[in-house]
Formats: C-alpha cells, sequence, structure tokens
C-alpha cells in the first residue's frame, strides 16, 4: 500500500472541521466555506465512502443573532449561543447537502451518551442507522447541556472518540494551518511534518495554543492529541487545512498524515479514558492492584483500602495504589457512601450479610482501564 493508501482506500470517514475554518474575520459563519466543505463531503460520498462530520461553530452561529460580538466566557452565555446557533448551522448544512441530493442527520453527544453502557450503545445503533440509510451525520457536543465537568473539552478529541465508535477508516481533522510543523509556523525556518510514525517523530515539537480567530476552543495541542487516540485505535489521520480538505481525502501529499499505531480496542474503554475524570478514587492494596493492573481482574470490595471523593454509581472514578499513585479509572458500581461498608470484605460475607445485590463487583473489568 502506498503511503498515502490508508486515506485513499478508506471505506468510511469522519471529518472534523473548527471554528477557524468555518467562520469570517468578524467571528460569524462563512456560508461561502460551508458550501465548499460539503462540496468536498459530497465528492467524497461520490466515490463511495461514508461520511461522518464532526462540526464546531455553534458557539460561533448564535453571536450575530444575540448581538455577541466575541464568544462568551461565561458557560452559560456560550449554552445560549449554541442553542440559538445549532440549528442555523445545521439548517446550512441541511440546504448545502441538499444541492448534491443528500441529507443531513443531527447528532448531539454528551459524555454521558458514551461513558454509560446502554447510552453508548444507543449511539452507536444511531450511527449505524444514519449511514445504511445513506444519512451524512452531523455531530457536535451538545453545548446546551452540558456542563464544565462532564464534557468532552474540544471537538478534535469528540472527532477521535466517534471515529473510533463508527469504526471509521479514517479520520480527518481539518484546521485554520494546513498542517503540524516543528514550532510556530510564523516562526522562519519551522518546516511541515509530512508524516508522524510514532512518538518519537514528535521529539523536540513545539506546539502552539488556541487558532487566531479566536473563535474555537483547540488549538494544535489538542489536534495531536486527537491524532494519538484516534492512531492508537488503529486509525489513520490526516491534520491539514480546510483549503486542503478535497486533496487530503483523495491522498494528495497534503498536511500531516499521522499512521495507525495500535489496534482497535473496546469503545467505552476508550471513551473511559480519554474523555473522563475521576469523580473520586478508591484506593487498593497491593493484590488488587496487581490483580486489576497484571491480571486485568475486576475490583472486588475485598481489595478496597478506603474512599475518596463524592460520587455516585455509574460515575468514573481513579483507582489508587498503596502508594496513591494512578493506576486505573472505572466505571463504579456503588455510591461512594456505601464504599466503607464493603471495603475489605469478601463478596460472600457481603451478600450474606447485605443481600445479593451487594456481591457484585465494585468495578467489573468491562468498564475499567488501566492507565
Amino acid at each position: 500500500m502506498s503511503e498515502r493508501g490508508a486515506v485513499t482506500s478508506a471505506r468510511r470517514i469522519v471529518v472534523k472541521v473548527g471554528s477557524s475554518s468555518l467562520t469570517t474575520a468578524s467571528g460569524g459563519i462563512d456560508p461561502e466555506r460551508i458550501s465548499a466543505l460539503v462540496d468536498v463531503l459530497a465528492a467524497a460520498r461520490e466515490r463511495g465512502a461514508e461520511v461522518v462530520l464532526v462540526s464546531s461553530g455553534a458557539i460561533a452561529a448564535g453571536l450575530a443573532p444575540l448581538g455577541l460580538k466575541k464568544r462568551p466566557r461565561a458557560l452559560a452565555a456560550q449554552q445560549a449561543a449554541a442553542s440559538v446557533g445549532q440549528g442555523l448551522l445545521v439548517h446550512r448544512y441541511t440546504e448545502e447537502l441538499a444541492r448534491h441530493g443528500l441529507t443531513a442527520g443531527q447528532v448531539l453527544l454528551t459524555l454521558d451518551d458514551v461513558t454509560r453502557r446502554s447510552h453508548y450503545r444507543n449511539a452507536s445503533q444511531t450511527f449505524t442507522q444514519l449511514l445504511e440509510l445513506g444519512v451524512i451525520p452531523i455531530v457536535n457536543e451538545n453545548d446546551t447541556v452540558a456542563t464544565t465537568e462532564i464534557r468532552f473539552g474540544d471537538n478534535d478529541r469528540l472527532a477521535a472518540l466517534v471515529a473510533h465508535l463508527v469504526h471509521a477508516d479514517l479520520l480527518v481533522l481539518l484546521s485554520d494551518v494546513d498542517g503540524l510543523y516543528d514550532g510556530p509556523p510564523s516562526r522562519p525556518g519551522t518546516r511541515l511534518i509530512a508524516e508522524v510514525r510514532g512518538q518519537a517523530d514528535l521529539a523536540g515539537v513545539t506546539v502552539g495554543s488556541v487558532g487566531s480567530a479566536g473563535v474555537g476552543t483547540g488549538g494544535m495541542v489538542t489536534k495531536v492529541e486527537a491524532a494519538s487516540i484516534a492512531t492508537g485505535s488503529g486509525i489513520p489521520v490526516v491534520l491539514t487545512s480546510a483549503d486542503n480538505a478535497a486533496a487530503a481525502i483523495s491522498g494528495e501529499p497534503v498536511g500531516t498524515l499521522f499512521h495507525a499505531t495500535g489496534k482497535r480496542r473496546p469503545t467505552r474503554l476508550l471513551w473511559l479514558r480519554h474523555a473522563t475524570e475521576g469523580k473520586g478514587a478508591l484506593l487498593l492494596d497491593a493484590g488488587a492492584v496487581r490483580a486489576v493492573v497484571e491480571r486485568r481482574a475486576s475490583l472486588l470490595a475485598a481489595g478496597v483500602t478506603g474512599v475518596q471523593g463524592d460520587f455516585s454509581a455509574g460515575d468514573p472514578v481513579d483507582i489508587l495504589d498503596p502508594e496513591g499513585r494512578v493506576v486505573g479509572r472505572g466505571l463504579v458500581n456503588f455510591d461512594a457512601s456505601e464504599i466503607p461498608t464493603l471495603q475489605g470484605r469478601s463478596s460472600k460475607d457481603l451478600k450474606r450479610e447485605l443481600g445479593a445485590g451487594y456481591e457484585r463487583e465494585v468495578i467489573h473489568r468491562d468498564d475499567l482501564v488501566v492507565l
């Protein structure tokens, strides 16, 4: 397979576009940029590829109708702008896709949609059905209801996780920069890094922060992190500018190609590792640490020596070794207030004294990742 063979052979593509690639100099949505992007997506569909679009821009689209001159800092104001702008953004995509005889479908995700078992299964089934029906899903974080504590953090990470969720063959990250440079692109002497085959290729690379347009939340740091998430799960990534979108999807040597470095892993564990923060922590004895880390066993109450924080059943919690180091994260089956009664006790004792409901694992191995 040629250098970009993984790109040209991709049958299911996730494309992520940032706010800075969709907006005018004044910060509003640019209809011409959306039209040009949709032309690229339609061309990919014409070649037989399925396409999922992860699009920022809801908050930016809501600024002008609300009379706001720049992205607000307050969460409630951002949510208000997203509420107004999301409909306008999807309407624009719907109209542009209709020119090509294509249908748009809106998918708004929250963190719960992909960390809780029933939710992520529903999300996966929704994507599958939309793609089978020939729809192009337009994905965004549900900014209207997300809170600071339960959000993906940026749409680059969201796109990488969606790529895994939909079993994509390729992730294309479109930015206002034409690729990854070994330093600030504006600095004389910096060079474009055409390919990244592993972490060694990133040694000494300096990446910046938010783009010059000032309407996004990501930056090159988040794009490299998103590329790492995707490639570590077997999905190659092309990072380039929105102006190079057509060339990138066609396999031309533009931007930066991040080669796949790992294999696919269970989707929810990927979300758990990359899209959550522990709501609390469980302290383990040495034997439980060995069981969880080395044998990939479930965490039982007998191995728990303490609890930190205030969390509810179903929340992600960190698990700590006897020295207080984080060794894993998992979805806990009990409230924090219940743990002191359970810790250090065998499952049989708990069942006999408290009932069958307390015989289950504190964290099942299917809901646990080693960090």
